[in-house]
């Protein structure tokens, strides 16, 4: 199958380590942040000002499983571009796909310093998606959520993120921030991730027709995946008690449903989260 040329492969490259500070242990920063579509400026928020250097990454030969997780990223993102390229033709638009950046331990971005802690997040500065393998080996270690296809839906679900992007979403979204309380704005990019949860399923609907590759336990792979970052699921992991009003991705059962929406209609006409009376 086809590879994308919109992989920017930085992984290996040397670089220096990120200190996240803020009162927060490692462990919990990890759990908390391993949510798909997180924005990079609540991580930014730990991160002691400046990037503090703690120790040298040496750079490193990639591994055969490397270029083999590179691939499968690679092949994946080709046909997410095939499939949105596809539908914004039906809609009278051009689709500009966004570049995916692989990194390790740490990396620049337009909207700031990533790091592994902060799980895989699209940034509108640069147009890019930003993804650190390892956070795979943790959705399967910690998460509980293995299989290929789980790595699938989180890139399907930021690339999500740009197409709302580049329909103008995500800016009247944003456009919010500052003019309504926490609370309300909390309420509102729960919306808007459960709205990139339902693209995620319209490719996996289209690249299923289209390419047919989608195996027997792969759509349960990527509802699994969703399941095991829904922010009552974080949260009990990670405190013991769900706070609904801290809420900004939606429940396990939200996640599972408008994923799945998507992938059995592929109608983008029913994504419209934002009206819906039911999440």
């Amino acid at each position: 199958m086809r590879k994308s040329d919109n992989v920017e492969d930085r992984r290996g490259i040397g670089g220096k380590q990120l200190a996240v500070g803020g009162g927060l242990g490692g462990l919990v920063i990890a759990i908390l942040f391993m949510l798909l579509g997180g924005n990079p400026d609540e991580v930014l928020q730990n991160i002691q000002s400046g990037p503090a250097e703690t120790s040298a990454a040496s750079g490193r030969q990639l591994s055969e499983k490397d270029k083999m997780m590179g691939d499968f990223v690679s092949v994946t993102l080709a046909s997410i571009e095939d499939v949105w390229g596809g539908l914004f033709k039906q809609m009278g638009r051009e689709y500009q796909p966004p570049k995916l950046v692989l990194f390790t331990s740490q990396t620049s971005s337009a909207c700031g310093y990533a790091s592994a802690a902060s799980g895989p997040f699209y940034c509108p500065g640069d147009d890019k998606v930003y993804l650190d393998l390892d956070f795979f080996d943790q959705m399967q270690r910690k998460l509980g959520a293995p299989g290929d296809f789980a790595l699938a839906y989180v890139i399907a679900h930021e690339v999500g993120h740009h197409v709302q992007n580049q329909l103008g979403i995500s800016d009247q979204v944003m456009a919010q921030q500052g003019r309504l309380r926490e609370v309300e704005f909390n309420k509102l990019m729960v919306r808007m991730e459960l709205q990139a949860d339902f693209l995620a399923g319209v490719w996996a609907h289209y690249a299923q027709q289209t390419k047919n590759f989608i195996e027997a336990g792969d759509i349960e792979e990527g509802m699994n995946a969703a399941s095991s970052v829904g922010d009552d699921r974080i949260q009990r992991q990670s405190q013991g008690y769900i706070v609904p009003d801290a809420f900004t991705h939606g429940t396990s059962e939200q996640r599972v449903r408008w994923f799945t929406l998507g992938f059995r209609t592929g109608d983008i006409k029913q994504g419209d989260t934002f009206n819906a009376r039911v999440l």
